[in-house]
C-alpha cells in the first residue's frame, strides 16, 4: 500500500464520520448562506476539532467564498481541504541535522509511546541513520524490555539499565555510547507518569540538563505521543505536559482506530504545535511523517 493509500485508509473512520456529515449538509443546501456557515461550524466542533478553530476555519472560508464569487455549495469542500492543509503547514519536518541529534520522547503509559519509538527508529534506520535507544522509562520493567524487542527489529543500538534506575543516568550512557559508535539520532524514551506533575518535571528537567550539557550543539526534538482516540483529552494532556517541558512537535497514533481526526487541527492550531508524524496502523512501516496536504486530501477525499 502506498504512503497516500494509507493515510486515506487510517482516517477512513475520521472521513466517514466528519466529513460525511459535512458532504450530507453542503448536498441540503441550495445556496451559501449563515446558516451554512453555522452548522458547518457546528460538525467541526462535533468532529473534535475545537471551538476556536473551528471558528478560524469559518471565518476564513467565509472570506474566500466572498473573494472567489463562490455560490455552489458543494465546492465549499475543495476549499475547506485547502484552508486545512494551509493551517496544519508549517515545521512539521524532524529538526535533526546535527551527529548526534536527540529526541526526546514523551507521553503518558498507554498511548503507544514505546511502540512509536520503535516505529521512529525504523523509518530513520531506512533513511539509513543510525539509531541509539536509551531506555529511560525505568519505571516499568516491560518499557525495557518492549524496547529492546524494537531495538531488534528496527536494527538499532540500545543503552539501558536495570528496572528503578536513574533516567539521567541512562541517558548520560545513551550519549556516550552514541559519541563512540557514531549514531546520527539518539531516541530517548521517558517514564508517562502525568499524575504526579512535580516529579515528571522534575525527572525530564534533569534529563533536559544531561542532554544540554553532553550535547550543547546537537538538535534537539521533545516530541509529545498522543492517542487520537481520546479526542478534546489529547489536547489537554499537551497542555500538562507543555507546562512541564517544552515540546516541538506531536506524535498523533492509533488515528486509524478512531473517528476523532479532526483532533490534528485542534492541536495544531489551537496549541500552535506541530504534527511531526501519525500512526495509520499496526505495523513496522505505518509511522508516517505528517504531509498537511497529503492529510488534508485524504480527510476530504469523496472518492470520486
Amino acid at each position: 500500500m502506498g504512503f497516500f493509500s494509507k493515510i486515506k485508509e487510517g482516517l477512513k473512520k475520521t472521513r466517514d464520520n466528519v466529513v460525511g456529515q459535512i458532504d450530507s449538509m453542503l448536498k441540503s443546501f441550495k445556496k451559501i448562506d449563515e446558516e451554512l456557515f453555522e452548522e458547518l461550524e457546528e460538525l467541526l466542533v462535533m468532529g473534535d476539532v475545537g471551538v476556536p478553530t473551528a471558528e478560524k476555519i469559518c471565518a476564513e472560508l467565509r472570506t474566500r467564498v466572498k473573494k472567489e464569487g463562490i455560490t455552489d455549495p458543494e465546492k465549499i469542500n475543495d476549499l475547506l481541504c485547502e484552508i486545512t492543509a494551509d493551517l496544519l503547514t508549517g515545521n512539521q519536518e524532524l529538526h535533526i541535522s546535527t551527529k548526534p541529534s536527540v529526541i526526546l520522547v514523551i507521553g503518558v503509559n498507554g498511548v503507544g509511546k514505546t511502540t512509536t519509538i520503535g516505529k521512529l527508529a525504523n523509518d530513520l534506520r531506512n533513511r539509513g541513520k543510525r539509531v541509539t535507544l536509551a531506555a529511560a522509562d525505568t519505571f516499568r520493567a516491560a518499557a525495557i524490555d518492549q524496547l529492546q524487542v524494537w531495538a531488534e527489529r528496527s536494527g538499532s543500538d540500545i543503552v539501558k539499565q536495570n528496572e528503578g534506575s536513574d533516567p539521567a543516568a541512562v541517558v548520560y550512557d545513551a550519549i556516550s555510547s552514541a559519541k563512540a559508535k557514531g549514531s546520527d539520532v539518539i531516541i530517548c524514551d521517558t517514564a508517562g507518569r502525568l499524575h504526579n506533575k512535580k516529579h515528571l518535571m522534575d525527572e525530564l528537567a534533569k534529563i533536559n540538563r544531561i542532554i544540554d550539557r553532553e550535547l550543547p550543539d546537537a538538535d534537539k526534538e521533545i516530541l509529545l505521543v498522543l492517542d487520537a482516540t481520546t479526542g478534546q483529552n489529547a489536547v489537554n494532556q499537551a497542555v500538562e505536559f507543555r507546562k512541564a517541558t517544552g515540546i516541538t512537535g506531536i506524535v498523533l497514533t492509533k488515528l486509524d482506530g478512531t473517528a476523532k481526526g479532526g483532533v490534528v487541527l485542534a492541536i495544531r492550531d489551537g496549541l500552535d504545535i506541530p504534527v511531526k508524524y501519525i500512526g495509520v496502523g499496526e505495523q513496522i512501516d505505518d509511522l508516517q511523517p505528517f504531509e498537511p496536504k497529503d492529510f488534508a486530501k485524504a480527510l476530504f477525499d469523496r472518492g470520486e
